[in-house]
């Protein structure tokens, strides 16, 4: 991310770099003549050659409590960032990829297609822009969850190289413990996550308790059963010892039948498992779960020990609900 901002100030003293990082990341500056540590024409030069500026546009739900950026991107792709706004804290849910190739049939970003991996400034530039939104209003983001468009662990390394940026004390300094990768189970992915970012939380989309049923609803479970998943995140117990969320998503009728429940606790057969259930956000595709069958599949869990919590909806009302993000080009 700083290559080219290290090309532009090489003529410079070093500190100048710093001077630099520290108006990005601490003053949150949107443009170079907002900072009072570097010189005037030094500004003009990186006002010229590495603007500040994150083109966007803000949609607000209704009751305030989720706002929905939409970010416009050097090739005039758009990608989408959500902000939640919880009683004690903010979460940002950000984006890695432009659309998603894992076309999960209840995902309006899988239907997108995909079209390309983000950079890592692109990553980045999303955590960057809501604590610049956020900054007037004298509050910041506590929490990031990589659960936005696209599979973060099939662009690792930008993935990882921005989480190494928002985590480091120089950088946004958001620790590790609060940054949440979600993942539809790349198993080789998860292997080199144990590795390189052992405190970071992981997130499983499960969807399915049994390989016949998560096939049809995510093909990328044909190239990653569960009898081969599920192995790979005990591997990544053992290295980490941290407790791993499992993601359910309830949809009418196709995973929300009681013997799912039963199958679920059979196959989450772990203390540091637990279970996030989320009602469906309707994409076109499907129907969500009945309060009354949610409610009925959360208890068997509880009553069987799981460890079950249940995901408040944010956002439904501008499609920034889990699941619905999506821009309007897609690819044919």
């Amino acid at each position: 991310m700083y290559q080219k901002l290290q090309k532009i100030l090489k003529d410079q003293p070093p500190y100048r770099l710093n001077q630099a990082k520290n108006a990005i990341f601490k003053e949150l500056i949107t443009n170079w003549n907002q900072t009072k540590s570097l010189p005037k024409p030094l500004q003009d030069i990186l006002n010229k050659n590495y603007p500040l500026d994150i083109p966007h546009k803000i949609i607000k739900s209704s009751d305030k409590k989720t706002q929905k950026a939409i970010v416009t991107l050097f090739d005039n792709l758009q990608i989408e960032a959500v902000l939640l706004n919880y009683q004690n804290r903010i979460t940002i849910c950000i984006s890695t990829q432009v659309g998603c190739p894992l076309n999960c049939s209840f995902c309006a970003t899988g239907k997108m297609g995909f079209f390309r991996n983000l950079e890592t400034k692109e990553i980045v530039d999303q955590v960057l822009l809501f604590q610049q939104l956020l900054k007037d209003k004298n509050n910041k983001v506590d929490n990031i969850v990589f659960m936005g468009m696209g599979e973060p662990l099939l662009n690792f390394d930008n993935t990882l190289n921005a989480i190494q940026i928002i985590n480091d004390p120089k950088g946004l300094g958001i620790g590790q413990r609060h940054i949440s990768i979600s993942t539809a189970g790349i198993i080789p992915g998860i292997r080199k996550l144990a590795d390189k970012s052992p405190q970071i939380n992981l997130a499983i989309s499960l969807h399915a308790p049994n390989n016949p049923l998560r096939d049809k609803l995510m093909p990328i479970n044909k190239k990653y059963p569960l009898d081969k998943l599920i192995p790979a995140i005990k591997d990544y117990l053992r290295k980490t010892n941290r407790k791993v969320m499992f993601e359910y998503l309830l949809i009418e009728n196709i995973n929300d039948n009681p013997k799912y429940a039963y199958q679920l606790i059979k196959l989450l057969d772990h203390p540091l498992f637990f279970v996030n259930l989320v009602s469906y956000n309707p994409t076109g595709s499907y129907q969500p779960s009945s309060s009354q069958k949610v409610t009925q599949f959360k208890n068997i869990l509880l009553r069987a020990g799981l460890f079950t919590t249940q995901r408040y909806r944010f956002g439904q009302d501008i499609n920034a609900a889990c699941g619905q993000l999506a821009t309007k080009k897609s690819k044919e």
